[in-house]
Formats: structure tokens, C-alpha cells, sequence
């Protein structure tokens, strides 16, 4: 043996001997632990699995094998759920309100135009931007399901959804002329769109929380400028009327304030006149003596004793008495 021999195998190969089994065992473990791995793996993903239904969630059971297949009738409430993936799946359906606008906004909504159009029954078409607000009853999960087949409430809601208030929409405007629709009449035209898409929505459990305009709806600029014209003359016509009742009021007050002094007038007339009345039949030649008598004895009592200094004469000329010597 060389001297590299010696430097290179030391032992002549009995260590290399004794490290064999060790490595054999680490081997023998790794391979162990790899294939405990994938039969996990494969019996979580393929025999069994486990699933968690959030708040707001209702979950939907769909058998995919035996004679049973199709969705449960019972949904699956919050909670962890134990499935075989060979058998069934699991489907998720969000149960709180879920609100859509469709508007001409791009910023809004999707990034593009979405407005809803409808025709009056004029034959008029009008153009507005909506919002609607529904929730899907959780008892009635599986029977939604069953009816669409779909997992993707947008697809639902920006598809079927749409459809479907878009055909309301227009079966109700044709009952209503475009006057009515833009004016006074717009809370009772929305009311009853909203109570047909119930309607429709209602055997699958999906309940409209809310449905109506976002803004004005946008008709023609000519019909628009009409319309705003008549209303203008009705609130003119109706302040006119306001202020002929205001100024009949005031010329009925005026006359009645004037009626009320001339009866009391007259009134007051009949009374001095009665008072007159009684005066006259009361007075006799024994009252009038009485009463001269007692005007001069009230002149006496109210004399100083002077004389007068003065005295009228023929023609009216005044005279001065000559004044007494003391």
C-alpha cells in the first residue's frame, strides 16, 4: 500500500462499513415521512377534507355520485364541514345584502357604460342610472342554486339580475308617459318596479332590500325644457290663485270690518234715539219750571255780588255803566 493509500483510506475501509446502516435508516425514515405526505395529502384532497363556512355564508352540499346526486335540500350553516371531494362539493353563497349600481359612470361600478334604458308609452326613450340592494334567503340556498347553477353571485347579479330589472323596468314604463315617470309620479312608478322584480325573484329566495334611481332620469334636452316649462306655469298659475284668495280674504275682511261699524252705528242711532224718545215723553210743564228754577238758583249761588260794567244797547253797541261811588 502507497503512502496516499494509507493518507486516503485509513482503516482500510472499515469506517466507510460502519456509517452504512446510519445512512440506510435516514433513508429509510426520510422515505417514511415522504410517503406519509402524499397518503395525507391524497386522503385529505381526494377521500376526505375539511372546509369552514364563514359568517354570512351559507354553504350548499352537491352529491356527486350514488343515486342521490345533485345539491342537498338542507344548507350548511357556519361552521367546519367534513366532506369526501370523490363524492360531493362544497359551495359557498354569500347571504348578506349585496347592493349593484348600473350607471354611465365609468368611475362607478365596472369601467363601462351600464345605464338602463326603457321606453315610456309614448314610445319615449329614457335613460338612468339605478341601484338595487337584494340578499338571498339562506333557507332558500339550494333552491337558487338549482335554478341558476351558479357559484359567482356576479355573474348572477350583472346577468340574470340585470336582465331581469331591465324587463321590469320596461313592462311598468309602459304604463306611464314620460311626464309622469320624470315628475310627480316617479316614488309610485319605482314602488311598483321594485315589487315586480320581487315577483320574479321571489320563488328562488332572492329579496329586493331596495331598487331606484340615482339622480334624474335623462331624457331628450327638448322634452326636458318642456317638461320644466309646465311645471314652472303650474307653480305661476298657483301662486296666482294663492294671491286672488289672499286678496279675496282681505276685501271680505274689509267688508265684513265695514258691515260690523255701520250696525254698530245704527245701532248706536237706535239707542240716542230711544234715549231721545224717553226724554221727550218724560218732560212736563212742572219738570221744565222745576229745572228753571233750579238753574237760577244756581246762578245766585255762583254770583259775587258785582254789577255788570257793561250793558248791550239798541243797534248791539256796548255802554259802560258808571262805575258805583263808595
Amino acid at each position: 500500500m502507497t503512502l496516499f493509500g494509507e493518507a486516503f483510506n485509513p482503516g482500510g475501509g472499515r469506517n466507510i462499513n460502519a456509517q452504512m446502516p446510519g445512512v440506510t435508516r435516514l433513508i429509510k425514515t426520510g422515505a417514511a415521512v415522504v410517503g406519509t405526505l402524499i397518503f395525507c395529502l391524497i386522503f385529505f384532497n381526494y377521500i376526505a377534507s375539511i372546509t369552514r363556512i364563514g359568517a354570512g355564508y351559507v354553504g350548499v352540499e352537491v352529491v356527486l355520485s350514488g343515486s342521490q346526486r345533485g345539491p342537498a335540500e338542507i344548507p350548511i350553516r357556519t361552521g367546519w364541514v367534513f366532506y369526501s371531494p370523490l363524492r360531493s362539493q362544497i359551495i359557498e353563497f354569500p347571504t348578506f345584502v349585496q347592493t349593484v349600481k348600473w350607471t354611465h359612470d365609468l368611475n362607478e361600478g365596472h369601467a363601462s357604460n351600464e345605464e338602463m334604458s326603457f321606453n315610456t308609452k309614448e314610445g319615449m326613450e329614457i335613460y338612468s342610472d339605478v341601484s338595487l340592494s337584494y340578499a338571498i334567503d339562506p333557507r332558500r340556498v339550494p333552491d337558487f342554486y338549482v335554478k341558476y347553477r351558479l357559484s359567482d353571485l356576479d355573474l348572477f347579479t350583472h346577468g340574470i339580475l340585470r336582465d331581469v330589472v331591465r324587463n321590469s323596468l320596461n313592462e311598468v314604463a309602459s304604463t306611464y308617459s314620460v311626464e309622469q315617470i320624470y315628475g310627480e309620479q316617479k316614488a309610485e312608478f319605482l314602488t311598483k318596479v321594485q315589487a315586480l322584480i320581487q315577483s320574479k325573484m321571489e320563488p328562488v329566495g332572492v329579496g329586493i332590500q331596495q331598487f331606484g334611481f340615482i339622480g334624474a332620469p335623462r331624457v331628450p334636452p327638448v322634452i326636458a325644457a318642456a317638461i320644466t316649462s309646465k311645471a314652472q306655469a303650474i307653480q305661476d298659475a298657483e301662486r296666482a290663485r294663492n294671491e286672488l284668495a289672499k286678496t279675496q280674504a282681505e276685501a271680505a275682511k274689509t267688508i265684513a270690518e265695514a258691515d260690523g261699524e255701520a250696525k254698530a252705528a245704527v245701532t248706536r242711532a237706535n239707542g240716542e234715539a230711544e234715549a231721545n224718545k224717553i226724554r221727550q215723553t218724560s218732560l212736563t210743564p212742572q219738570l221744565l219750571e222745576l229745572r228753571k228754577i233750579e238753574n237760577q238758583k244756581a246762578l245766585i249761588e255762583r254770583w259775587n255780588g258785582q254789577l255788570p260794567t257793561v250793558q248791550t244797547g239798541n243797534g248791539g253797541l256796548l255802554m259802560e255803566l258808571p262805575k258805583m261811588q263808595q
